[in-house]
């Protein structure tokens, strides 16, 4: 282009105006439409949250069918950022219902959802307003009266940077402790211990096979003859009970080898005869029908 007469604009001649931030009103309106979205809809399915909802260690609510088909389909980490591994990582929140479709603090009242401050404490997942926490403040819930701590009173949907902290630090506590959200214990954390503790002590009333035994096994009068059987030469067993059974299977095998070679069946598949008396139905079935000539004869 060039050359006719016309002119090429600059970006100051295009852009009247440079692009403003969003003022605080809109910052405000941009997040009661976060908030009402997060306590209307599940973030994952995006259908309309209904009981029983659930909530993780962040405060966010789910269905709970939502979490059952992330754990089976395997994706529950990869959806919740790794928040969610088990069931044991979120808890059941249980609102109390105001009669118009929407969730009440049972203490104040007041209604819970956006624009108000609401907590569920773990783990009896009751659901109450910012307010009636601080009033009741105390170590059991008054509605269950169940035992809880001040750190497991976990706020719902909170974008403050003093709740989203203090969560993230909870979070790593509890798996210090090997425990999850729920305060129950992490799945696989005692199985190692219990396993290795039954290897190192095993039963009693029963004896290693490769450890030389402190005194000869008794025996009944029924298992007499089983002690009796020659044991395995050159074994490497020195348990008597283990080489004893040893010595009697093999001997049964012995017996069964040595049988089925008398067995007649086998022994007719066999000719016993001279090769040079191979005539007519005198000979197996491998030479019948030919004769062997004498030499220089013909055939």
């Amino acid at each position: 282009m060039g050359n006719d007469g016309g002119s090429i604009p600059t970006r100051r001649e295009l852009v009247k105006e440079a692009a403003k931030s969003p003022t605080t009103a809109q910052l405000k309106e941009t997040q009661q439409e976060q908030q009402l979205w997060a306590w209307t809809y599940d973030p994952i399915t995006r259908k309309r949250l209904a009981a029983p909802v659930v909530a993780d260690a962040t405060g966010r609510l789910y269905n709970k069918d939502t979490i059952l088909e992330l754990l089976v389909g395997g994706q529950a980490e990869k959806e919740t950022n790794g928040v969610v591994t088990s069931l044991r990582d979120v808890v059941e929140v249980k609102f109390e219902e105001d009669g118009d479709g929407g969730w009440k603090c049972p203490v104040t009242g007041a209604k819970l959802g956006p624009g108000t401050k609401a907590a569920y404490i773990v783990p009896c997942g009751h659901a109450f307003s910012g307010v009636a926490i601080k009033e009741v403040a105390g170590e059991r819930c008054v509605t269950c009266d169940g035992e809880y701590a001040a750190e497991d009173v976990v706020p719902i949907l909170s974008t403050a940077d003093a709740d989203v902290t203090r969560l993230a630090s909870r979070r790593q506590a509890l798996k210090d402790r090997g425990l999850t959200h729920s305060l129950k214990k992490a799945s696989g954390g005692e199985k190692p211990k219990k396993r290795k503790k039954r290897e190192a002590s095993p039963e009693k009333g029963t004896q290693s096979a490769f450890s030389k035994p402190d005194a000869p096994v008794e025996s009944n009068k029924a298992s007499s003859k089983t002690a009796q059987a020659k044991p395995v030469e050159h074994s490497r067993i020195n348990n008597a009970t283990t080489a004893t059974l040893t010595a009697k299977v093999m001997q049964e095998q012995e017996v069964a080898k040595k049988r089925r070679l008398d067995n007649k069946n086998v022994a007719s598949l066999f000719s016993n005869r001279d090769g040079e008396s191979h005539h007519g139905k005198s000979a197996d079935f491998m030479t019948r029908g030919y004769s062997v000539p004498a030499a220089g004869g013909k055939r």
